[in-house]
């Protein structure tokens, strides 16, 4: 969805299909940093002075505290995250420049004793980039588990 100006409101329109599929090989990325665990790999989708909300802080200001505080409580105790990429949804500024993007996770959390439980759950993330075509940075990401979800996995896999 893109924003435009009609009539002096704004109505949502479909946006472009660039951004769109640049948006969703963003949280195709960010799902391949996780499964792996690769903090180092991650850093360059994501703005040095990002915000987040998370799971362990209510704020969590810039990519390195995000790295300590959230990434690194989650991604090395979780397996098989994914985003249901048919489900990914957007809405980007008329001037192509930032962008909301929200999505459908799945992945396998672990109780303490190692059995496996789904950790589905959902995210908001707000995209920004210098000239329209470039590949999107989060500037905010808000990533939260559906009701009723373990918030905390032990990633110790049962046997």
């Amino acid at each position: 969805m893109t924003l435009a100006p009609a009539e002096g409101k704004f109505v949502i329109q479909t946006p472009h299909p660039d951004d769109l599929t640049r948006i969703r090989d963003w949280f195709r990325r960010l799902s391949e940093h996780v499964r792996a665990v690769d903090f180092a790999g991650a850093r360059p989708i994501f703005a040095e002075d990002m915000i987040a909300f998370g799971t362990f802080e209510n704020f969590i200001t810039g990519r390195d505290a995000v790295e300590q505080a959230q990434w690194g409580n989650v991604w090395p105790v979780t397996t098989d995250f994914r985003w249901r990429m048919d489900d990914i949804r957007a809405i980007v500024s008329v001037d192509r420049l930032s962008a909301v993007g929200m999505g459908v996770f799945d992945s396998t959390g672990y109780h303490e004793d190692g059995t496996p439980y789904d950790r589905p759950g959902r995210a908001t993330v707000a995209f920004s980039r210098r000239t329209a075509g470039d590949d999107w940075v989060a500037d905010h990401t808000h990533m939260s588990l559906f009701r009723d979800v373990p918030t905390r996995s032990f990633g110790q896999k049962a046997g």
